[in-house]
């Protein structure tokens, strides 16, 4: 008997790890599917690429991957939203993984953004069910967000993975140094007389 087979969109490995294995124990035949055009520069979406990748080697998972990175795509989705863009990067993330997923005859979707606790966890559920449509596409849902540590730990084993600093895009990116330059003002601020 075969498992159903389930494509599992994947934002970087730390978050991937038990995402992927969590299907698997649930009975699927899983696959990684890598589309994230909001991932800014391309070095740091090549670093994310090419870790997941080697975090899968060995493992039996089949990673596949949209060569069009194009972050243009990505700011077109996100348009003016603002504080809610993220609502627009998870539409166009997961619109692409039901369209690849339908195309390809998987019985299902998934994605490994409903790990984290960086995330809107309840927008990432919004975004994937208006994905689906009328499509008949299924999403799988679980929530797994108590288990994001455990993720993190299956890689950090691995001190070879690249482990990033920041969401992903240029205004995570942005946030992340002002938080850095803050704490080192304070740190600065704390050694003075």
């Amino acid at each position: 008997m075969n498992c159903p087979r389930l494509l599992v969109h994947c934002c970087c490995v730390h978050c991937s790890a038990y995402t992927l294995q969590y299907w698997r124990e649930q009975g699927y035949d899983v696959t990684a599917y890598w589309y994230n055009p909001n991932i800014h520069p391309n070095k740091e979406h090549q670093q994310r690429l090419e870790s997941l990748g080697a975090y899968l080697k060995g493992k039996s998972i089949e990673l596949i991957w949209e060569n069009d990175y194009n972050p243009a795509d990505y700011y077109a989705a996100i348009g003016n939203r603002g504080e809610n863009r993220c609502i627009g990067c998870y539409s166009i993330r997961l619109v692409k993984t039901r369209e690849y997923a339908e195309g390809a005859g998987y019985d299902g979707f998934t994605s490994s953004l409903l790990i984290s606790l960086q995330q809107d966890h309840q927008s990432v559920i919004d975004q994937a069910l208006r994905a689906t449509g009328e499509t008949g596409s299924r999403f799988k849902y679980a929530d797994i967000r108590k288990s994001y540590s455990e993720s993190r730990r299956m890689t950090k084993q691995r001190p070879w993975l690249y482990r990033q600093t920041y969401c992903g895009c240029s205004f995570s990116e942005a946030e992340a140094a002002a938080k850095l330059r803050y704490k080192e003002f304070l740190q600065r601020d704390e050694r003075q007389p």
